[in-house]
C-alpha cells in the first residue's frame, strides 16, 4: 500500500495537552513516487479550548507578538470532539497508509495523539511518525542540534511561507520533507 506522508502542524497555548489546548491543526497529505511529490489532500481546523485548561504565560507572550497568527488560530473554533472525529475520518479516507510527519515530531504528535485518543478513542496513525530534524541529521551527518531549519540546504526548500498558521506550516514542512525523501531515494541503488 502506498505511504501517505501527513505533514502536520499544531498551534497551542502551552507545551502539553490537557493543562493546555491545541488551538489549531493543519495537515497536508503527500504522496512521493516516480521522482516527484504530490499534495493529495489537506485538513485544517480551529478548536475550542479544553475546559479548565489555560494558556502558559510564556506561550501567551509569544502569541502577543504574532497577532495575525493568533487571530487565525482563534477564528470560528469548533468543539474538539467534532474536529477530531472529522479529522480521524479524513485520515482513514486517505488513499494509502498514513505516516505522521512533523518538525518536531515529539510536540505535534503528542498533541494529535492525545486529542485523537481523548475524543475518538482511536489512533489512525498508530505509532507511525517521522521526525524531520532526525531525518535531516541522518542525511547530513553531524549532531542533532547542528541541523536546524536555518542550516538545511536551500535545494530542499520550496518557496512556501511559514506563517504560524497550521495549514501553511504543514504544507511548507511537508514539501521540505518530500524534497529530502526524494533526494535520499535518488542515492539508493536500484532495486533488483
Amino acid at each position: 500500500m502506498t505511504e501517505i506522508y501527513v505533514s502536520t502542524d499544531v498551534e497551542t497555548d502551552g507545551p502539553i495537552p490537557g493543562p493546555h489546548s491545541m488551538l489549531s491543526l493543519g495537515s497536508a497529505a503527500f504522496v512521493v513516487s516516480d521522482g516527484s511529490k504530490q499534495l493529495v489532500a489537506t485538513y485544517e481546523a480551529v478548536l475550542e479550548t479544553l475546559p479548565g485548561a489555560e494558556g502558559r504565560p510564556e506561550t501567551m507572550t509569544w502569541w502577543s507578538k504574532h497577532p495575525e497568527a493568533w487571530a487565525d488560530a482563534r477564528r470560528e473554533p469548533r468543539p474538539p470532539e467534532t474536529v477530531m472525529a472529522e479529522y480521524s475520518a479524513w485520515i482513514k479516507a486517505l488513499p494509502g497508509s498514513p505516516v505522521f510527519v512533523a518538525w518536531p515530531l515529539g510536540f505535534d504528535f503528542t498533541f494529535v495523539y492525545w486529542y485523537l485518543f481523548r475524543f475518538t478513542g482511536t489512533m489512525p496513525f498508530k505509532h507511525n511518525g517521522i521526525d524531520m530534524r532526525s531525518y535531516a541529521m541522518a542525511m547530513l551527518g553531524g549532531d542533532y542540534r547542528q541541523n536546524g531549519k536555518h542550516r538545511l540546504p536551500s535545494r530542499w526548500k520550496d518557496p512556501l511561507p511559514h506563517t504560524h498558521r497550521a495549514l501553511d506550516d504543514a504544507i511548507e514542512q511537508g514539501a521540505l520533507f518530500c524534497n529530502m525523501l526524494l533526494e535520499n531515494r535518488s542515492k539508493l541503488p536500484p532495486t533488483p
